[in-house]
């Protein structure tokens, strides 16, 4: 089967796109609307960038009136946010976090999540979450007819839960994929974990 983009409608492109750019990671982003008023929201268009200024990306649409979504009014007024890895055990909750509220209205109270203090960074965590990062604003980048609106963020804070790490031979921290269970996003309503991780040597 070979298909030509230019037969299809910008929906048709979407759901051939997320078919098949399997599995994607998912940033949960958590933002600051008011103040102690917690936006919390996850986004499969999700990558990092660079790690010289250390650079996360995540691209976000527009809610279904055409309005901007609120993580990203959100992090154009603050300049900061929380961007989580959830676990698979979290896939409910994730979804549930998907659903348009009105502007100001908080999934963290919806769903009655729990935040903790992030030691060195200006906001809260996701309180179960074991990777967490404090990111500040880098840039935003508006991209194409709709607009889509690509988010990049600097890594201010690194939150990792002694659960997932531990040192490797060289002591530096590795974090065990395994013990993480990292959720991530495939096509519809379909999600998956992680199979066992394997190592390969790269070539020199």
């Amino acid at each position: 089967m070979e298909l030509n983009f230019a037969d299809f409608s910008p929906t048709q492109i979407y759901h051939l796109m997320t078919q098949t750019v399997i599995p994607r990671p998912i940033a949960w982003v958590l933002t600051e609307s008011d103040e102690h008023n917690y936006n919390l929201a996850p986004f499969s268009y999700f990558s990092a960038v660079s790690s010289v200024p250390p650079l996360l990306m995540f691209s976000a649409g527009k809610k279904p009136t055409g309005e901007i979504k609120d993580t990203v009014k959100n992090i154009k007024s603050t300049c900061r946010c929380v961007i989580h890895i959830a676990s698979e055990h979290d896939a409910e909750l994730v979804t549930q976090t998907a659903a348009t509220l009105p502007h100001g209205e908080s999934e963290v109270t919806a769903n009655d999540i729990k935040l903790a203090e992030f030691t060195g960074f200006d906001m809260p965590r996701v309180a179960h979450c074991d990777i967490a990062y404090g990111c500040e604003l880098y840039e935003v980048q508006e991209i194409g007819d709709t607009p889509q609106n690509l988010v990049f963020v600097k890594i201010i804070s690194l939150y990792l839960s002694d659960n997932v790490t531990e040192l490797d031979h060289k002591q530096r921290i590795k974090v065990l994929a395994d013990k993480a269970t990292p959720l991530a996003r495939l096509g519809g309503g379909e999600y998956s974990g992680i199979t066992a991780p394997f190592a390969k040597v790269r070539p020199k």
